[in-house]
């Protein structure tokens, strides 16, 4: 019993066991940083945490019922539409609207359904690591940085080593180099990777509670009984962990430009089966249940094929979509865009063209101009 103890508060909380998933189960995970008080002085002690702050680090993670877990990284600057929002860097959702704006802009996003999500503190790698007994890992490069008003300090010399938890915080924020964000993406998935494998040796299975403990100390979560149980079964359980990253290039003013076309390829070649939204699954029209079925939709034809901008209203109709009206407007143009609201969900689910940022011209909440880029349909 005294084995338990640090375990002890998670287990009244949930009273889980593991069990395996019955079903793909997708849970969101978001490490919030700190919020500082406006009165605070040098060196600006943090507020109590209440995570309601931006999300610096968001993966998606599917547990499958074999033990597959597949992970996708969503960059933290990752230029998305938040609903209610308008376009904006992804990590600006909870701190607009709580975990249940930021699970609906990913899966807005990603065209699949969000089970439930835990956000984690700052510290929380480094409680985690320190509950592991630390994590060896090959550290790539000399990685230095001194931050004295956010108290973090990085100095690390590449090399295998194994790494502290204060360490180890310093590993998963440090980017301070080229890569940025999507450098920290890799040394995070490969962290990550180490930690699981490492705890699954008999000779760290007692340190199973210590670990649930920390978790639970250091989280903020709406998952239930049953799907914490299935995170249990799958850790516990030696899963095998394949790491994905949302693709895309970098973008104008610090973003990332999402690839929408390979996102959705990638959600339908490693994440099948977990009832994805996209309409490719089965040839049918998008699915309206990732959009407002109420917008104001206006398709006007710039450089399309004739006939096209009736085509993709009869889709958005039999979707659920009856406000939609069509028309021809100024061209000659080459590019299809999609700009105002559901924007960003339906260039995903259709999977072409782009998504211009602001509101849609006044009379009307989505328009789509279909350029000569359109493909068959």
């Amino acid at each position: 019993m005294a084995l338990l103890a640090p375990a002890a508060p998670a287990l009244a909380r949930y009273g889980a066991v593991p069990l395996p998933a019955d079903r793909p189960l997708n849970i969101l995970l978001a490490g919030v940083t700190p919020k500082y008080p406006p009165s605070a002085v040098w060196p600006y002690p943090a507020a109590p945490e209440d995570f309601s702050g931006i999300t610096d680090t968001i993966m998606l993670v599917q547990i499958r019922p074999g033990g597959e877990v597949q992970l996708l990284s969503i960059p933290r600057d990752s230029w998305v539409e938040i609903p209610g929002v308008g376009m904006s860097k992804i990590n600006a959702s909870n701190p607009k609207g709580g975990p249940e704006l930021l699970t609906q802009t990913v899966s807005n996003l990603t065209g699949l359904p969000v089970d439930g999500y835990a956000l984690l503190s700052l510290h929380a790698a480094r409680s985690l690591t320190d509950a592991a007994g630390g994590v060896s890992v090959d550290v790539e490069k000399a990685m230095k940085y001194d931050d004295n008003a956010g108290n973090l300090h990085i100095d690390l010399q590449p090399g295998w080593q194994r790494l502290n938890g204060e360490q180890a915080e310093g590993y998963l924020r440090f980017r301070k180099d080229n890569l940025s964000d999507i450098g920290r993406i890799g040394r995070q998935q490969k962290f990550l990777t180490a930690f699981v494998d490492q705890l699954q040796s008999p000779l760290n299975w007692w340190r199973w509670p210590v670990v649930v403990g920390a978790l639970n100390a250091n989280s903020k979560s709406d998952l239930t009984r049953r799907e914490v149980g299935a995170v249990l079964a799958a850790a516990m359980g030696g899963p095998t962990l394949n790491t994905h990253m949302v693709p895309g290039n970098f973008g104008s003013g610090g973003t990332w430009a999402v690839d929408q076309a390979a996102l959705q390829q990638l959600i339908q070649t490693e994440f099948a089966g977990s009832g994805t939204a996209n309409a490719a699954d089965n040839g049918s029209a998008p699915a309206a249940s990732v959009l407002n079925t109420n917008l104001a939709v206006t398709i006007l034809n710039v450089g399309a094929p004739s006939g096209s901008a009736g085509r993709l209203a009869e889709q958005l109709r039999a979707a659920g979509l009856s406000n939609v009206t069509t028309g021809n407007g100024d061209g000659p143009g080459n590019v299809t865009t999609f700009q105002g609201e559901g924007a960003q969900q339906l260039q995903s689910q259709l999977g072409f063209g782009e998504v211009l940022a602001g509101a849609a011209p006044a009379g009307t909440d989505l328009l789509i101009r279909l350029g000569a880029d359109l493909p068959p349909f």
